[in-house]
């Protein structure tokens, strides 16, 4: 597997390019730490993840992707670009609090880099007159 890292992330240009390199391709219900979960949900609510956290939203300016004009409007997830084991908790590896292997994504962007791509949308979203009125036609 390749190791994905900010670094080369910020060399892509455009959200699509950002999404596609660190498209994950999971499937819904996949398990990942089980029965092991408490030590997932230990890590994210400790002081050293809120710090991290918070060093990661500033470099990337609250955008999704961390591109400029992808402002993040509601919740701020902190995406690990490489997936995280039991093993990269208990041992404290590098993947997890090195800003270099973090990006700032929108939940929406999360869902779809982790599950499916379905509901993301690339560019901009054509209007037309009503389209966000249906009684209106």
């Amino acid at each position: 597997m390749k190791i994905r890292t900010y670094t080369e992330l910020s060399q892509l240009k455009t959200f699509e390019e950002r999404y596609r390199y660190v498209y994950l391709g999971g499937t819904v219900g996949r398990e990942t730490f089980g029965s092991r979960r408490w030590l997932n949900q230990k890590f994210y609510t400790s002081p050293e993840w809120k710090r991290i956290r918070n060093k990661v939203i500033l470099r990337d300016m609250g955008c999704d992707l961390g591109l400029e004009g992808y402002e993040i409007h509601g919740s701020i997830y902190i995406h690990h670009m490489n997936p995280v084991t039991v093993d990269d908790i208990i041992d404290r590896t590098p993947f997890l609090l090195d800003p270099e292997y973090l990006i700032c994504v929108s939940f929406a962007t999360h869902e779809a880099i982790t599950f499916s791509e379905k509901d993301i949308q690339f560019g901009p979203i054509e209007r037309k007159p009503n389209d966000t009125c249906p009684w209106r036609k």
